[in-house]
């Protein structure tokens, strides 16, 4: 039944929604399946955090965790986008709506996947649905964008594909690669092989995640994509992704090559920092800076898997911090965007004056995405400084300091000067009204980020420990 809901139910949605002709009645069908997927990722936390649905699906504490902030951000974007696409000229058009309903069923069917093979099926399908929603304003730039993204995102996957087959080598001895029995049996594995499968995996789930150097689709997808597709992309499809690469890491420890991977995480992720920093200064895109964003924060995930210890905890909070930060910072762009009709920083000046409610939700993100106290991500980016200091990685510290110091000043001057500066003078647009689905979204989210870092529940704290003692750590 679980499978069902969570799966089979939004594939046909999708098709109820491509035979409809009314618009409002596929908002009605989108909003309605993601509050049958919510209300059944809600139910799913009476169940113990680790059980079987059968060989190839199932639940841990690592999967439910993403399952849960992927089930609430998109019901969250499902109720901004009834307010969005009645702006939009296309409207709810069928490709779209059918993209995003199976998008879910994908990210969803990632979460619950017990067998490597299966995960990767589920990475591929995320990564062939989300492309035409990059393009849903058919732009010239927008194609461009999806072609970058389709193109760099398949050699990814292809490579991936190939860690897959090497992993299965490595399990010869096993005779298979579902997942729980490659932990049971992990001092079985190939050393060799296990190792040439680590790389090309990190790689392959590495471009989708968007870590440095295999980030170059990001900024233009993040650009060109709908803003809710963005808070998507960047909230739900990179956790996907991330947990892709947890599981990697799951085989890794077990099979006691730590030592080996932890320094590859530690250099993905300062270097995604590197480049993060670089790009962010003098960035005149506003939709480009969230991409930037996005490999930032995907670096410091993965810079905490690396250090290893209370970093790994820090790593999977900060995971479910920055899913609602990106949901909320680009959903506040989606409303500037609809009101300045432009992407361009200098374009977009006193949004606290031209957008008040959004022009403060502006502020409030650069707040919450630059690890500001009490939200979570400085809690959490807080403790792999601890981390980092307490082994006595004194360069690493050096630099990740230095690299958060250069965004934060970045973020900062832009989006300061976006929410407080001079508007230009030749800005002589109506300023539209701040309607009920532009603004509820937002206050749900910074709702949810208020709870998620100040009073954090229990139950949240216990499934991030679990989480985490399935890398033995903890």
């Amino acid at each position: 039944m679980e499978f069902f809901l969570l799966v089979v139910f939004p594939i046909l949605m999708a098709v109820v929604v491509f035979l409809l002709q009314q618009e409002d009645f596929k908002k009605i069908i989108l909003l309605l399946t993601s509050s049958v997927h919510l209300f059944v990722t809600i139910v799913l936390w009476k169940n113990p955090h680790d059980f079987q649905l059968n060989s190839f699906l199932g639940f841990d504490a690592a999967s439910q965790l993403v399952l849960t902030f992927i089930s609430i951000l998109f019901f969250v974007v499902s109720i901004y986008l009834i307010g969005y696409l009645k702006e939009k000229k296309r409207g709810a058009d069928k490709v779209f709506m059918v993209c995003l309903l199976c998008l879910l069923a994908g990210m969803t069917l990632v979460t619950m996947s017990r067998h490597m093979g299966l995960l990767w099926i589920a990475i591929a399908s995320t990564t062939l649905l989300s492309a035409p929603l990059i393009n849903h304003d058919r732009t010239p730039q927008s194609i461009e964008a999806t072609w970058k993204y389709l193109l760099i995102s398949s050699l990814g996957i292809a490579l991936g594909l190939l860690g897959t087959l090497f992993l299965a080598i490595s399990a010869t001895p096993i005779k298979t690669i579902f997942l729980g029995d490659i932990l049971n049996n992990a001092a079985f594995l190939s050393p060799s092989w296990l190792k040439l499968s680590v790389i090309f995996l990190l790689v392959g789930y590495g471009t989708k995640m968007g870590l440095a150097p295999m980030h170059t689709w990001k900024p233009d997808a993040y650009g060109e994509a709908p803003p809710p597709v963005g808070a998507l992309m960047s909230g739900a499809l990179t956790g996907c992704a991330f947990l892709a690469i947890f599981r990697v890491a799951q085989i890794c420890f077990h099979a006691h090559l730590q030592e080996f991977v932890s320094p590859i995480f530690v250099l993905l992720g300062i270097l995604s920092l590197g480049i993060a920093a670089i790009f962010i200064l003098g960035q005149k895109d506003f939709h480009r800076m969230l991409g930037y964003s996005s490999v930032e924060h995907m670096g410091i995930l993965v810079l905490g898997l690396g250090l290893g210890g209370t970093a790994i905890w820090a790593s999977l909070f900060h995971l479910v911090n920055n899913a609602f930060a990106k949901g909320l910072i680009f959903l506040v762009a989606g409303n500037l965007y609809q009101n300045f009709r432009s992407k361009k920083v200098e374009n977009i000046q006193a949004a606290v004056h031209k957008l008040p409610i959004t022009g403060i939700f502006l502020i409030v993100g650069l707040l919450v995405i630059t690890g500001f106290p009490p939200f979570g991500i400085f809690y959490s980016e807080l403790l792999i400084l601890k981390e980092a200091i307490m082994t006595q990685r004194y360069v690493l510290v050096f630099f990740y300091l230095l690299f958060l110091s250069v965004i934060f000043f970045g973020y900062a001057k832009i989006i300061l000067g976006m929410a407080l500066g001079k508007a230009p003078d030749n800005t002589a647009r109506e300023t539209q009204k701040e309607t009920f689905f532009m603004i509820v979204p937002l206050v749900i989210l910074i709702v949810i980020l208020f709870f998620s870092g100040v009073l954090v529940p229990n139950s949240l704290y216990n499934l991030i420990d679990q989480a985490t003692a399935l890398l033995g750590e903890r």
